[in-house]
């Protein structure tokens, strides 16, 4: 059998275990939890961006939609001037 004194040993021996495994999981916990808020403010980061270009986008998608139809009213102006043009021409002819 093995004496008190050992048993006493053995219980130190691990109790200095768990207290060292317990410190060195909190140093971990620490670092995960430093880990974790550099992760959130990136995902933060990169979601604020993804918002400022889908916004972007948007605004492209408007501007060129409206450059279409600048682009339109223009060919339709061009159109009617012509029109006035030949209608100008034809009032002059029925003048003579």
């Amino acid at each position: 059998m093995t004496s008190v004194s050992e048993q006493l040993n053995s219980v130190l021996q691990k109790t200095t275990r768990l207290i060292e495994l317990c410190n060195a999981l909190q140093e971990e916990n620490e670092l995960l939890k430093l880990e974790n808020q550099f992760i959130k403010t990136n995902f933060d980061a990169a979601k604020t961006k993804h918002t400022d270009l889908e916004e972007k986008l948007r605004v492209l998608k408007l501007a060129k939609s409206i450059e279409g139809t600048s682009e339109k009213s223009l060919d339709i102006k061009q159109k009617i001037n012509d029109f006035v043009r030949e209608i100008d021409k034809c009032v002059v002819l029925l003048k003579k």
